[in-house]
């Protein structure tokens, strides 16, 4: 008597259907990414710092590596005179200007309060500005059921973060302290953690990963050598405009343009603000000078010398640099806004990485 066929979906004895065995990868992704994403939720200062730290220990690494290959001196050498550079500059700078940087921080803070509560008052005398002033967020100074917030008013939120950055002149202080010694000690022997880190992963995955972590590497370097350009560009043009304008401590607003442009396209409306405050006092046409002058400068930055930059560094698409700073910044706060643009880059170069290219017929 002949046996009945066996079901052709019925797979050998300790074997997974096609279809349990894509639901057990789903699942294990699935529960990846919601452990991944509860990591960065609860320790997600403690990651940007590690990430700022790393950032630190690129730009040491790769100006170390520029004398080891023009002066042909051992790395240790090379390393060594990159941070006395560093702190010979920090030490004359705190020297000689330390005292008037803080002065002109101050005046700067001082300015844009006087300029906000002179803004706010005649908000208060205009039907249009009563009513700007009705729906704009009590987060902005607005106000809130008819009356004023109580939290601090917009030009103090300004004038605080521009000139403060971290709510506490202390902790600010320490975390900058604790991210220049790591990222010392990573620079002075990155083999040692990139080492480290690649024992976690399997050995038949291992020449990969290494390939990744050198990609990843070299696009922090050309991030940041594109980016502290772009910086002093936008910075030097800034202070020089506002003082042929005539606008108050140029030099002061000039800065804090190129620190602002860190973070690109939002900083350059961050950068902005302030000079705009402090131009109103002295008349429409320099207001408008002023908002000319960034507008000229951004387009600048944006069309002819960025497109440089990137032939050279990174390029990433400006939505999504855009929309990277809002999810970082929602998840991370603060300092996710900081560093979204480092950290897109890093994560377009490591998707570059481990996926392949499209071929001529599959593009759009």
């Amino acid at each position: 008597m002949a046996s009945d066929p066996i079901p052709q979906d019925t797979p050998p004895s300790g074997q997974e259907l096609p279809w349990q065995d894509a639901l057990v990868r789903l699942l294990r992704a699935t529960l990846a990414t919601l452990a991944i994403g509860m990591l960065i939720w609860l320790l997600g200062d403690v990651l940007m710092v590690v990430f700022a730290s790393v950032l630190c220990a690129v730009v040491l690494h790769g100006l170390s590596n520029i004398l080891v290959r023009h002066l042909r001196l051992s790395y240790g050498w090379a390393l060594g005179i990159v941070v006395m550079a560093v702190l010979c500059s920090g030490a004359f700078l705190l020297w000689n200007s330390g005292p008037s940087i803080a002065n002109e921080a101050i005046r700067l803070q001082e300015a844009l309060r006087q300029q906000e509560a002179a803004l706010r008052t005649a908000l208060k005398n205009d039907p249009t500005g009563q009513m700007i002033l009705k729906y704009l967020p009590t987060s902005m100074g607005g106000q809130q059921n008819g009356s004023e917030s109580s939290l601090a008013s917009l030009g103090s939120r300004i004038a605080g973060s521009m000139t403060g950055m971290l709510g506490s002149a202390f902790g600010a202080l320490g975390t900058i302290l604790v991210v220049l010694i790591a990222g010392l000690y990573f620079a002075m022997s990155p083999a040692t953690y990139a080492n480290g880190m690649l024992r976690l992963i399997p050995p038949a995955k291992r020449p990969h990963m290494r390939s990744l972590v050198l990609r990843a590497g070299r696009t922090l370097w050309a991030w940041v050598a594109g980016q502290s350009l772009d910086m002093l560009v936008v910075g030097s043009l800034s202070a020089i405009g506002l003082w042929f304008i005539g606008v108050p401590l140029p030099l002061a607003l000039g800065v804090l343009a190129g620190l602002c442009n860190f973070i690109p396209y939002i900083g350059a409306i961050m950068g902005a603000v302030p000079a705009l405050l402090l131009a109103l006092p002295l008349g429409t046409r320099e207001t408008i000078m002023v908002a000319v002058l960034y507008s000229v400068i951004q387009f600048f930055e944006g069309n002819v010398l960025a497109p440089v930059i990137q032939r050279h560094a990174v390029q990433m698409p400006p939505a999504l640099t855009v929309l990277s700073q809002t999810l970082f910044g929602s998840i991370l706060g603060f300092p996710g806004l900081i560093f979204a643009s480092p950290l897109t880059a890093v994560l377009l170069s490591i998707l570059d990485g481990v996926t392949e290219e499209l071929s001529d017929t599959d593009r759009v």
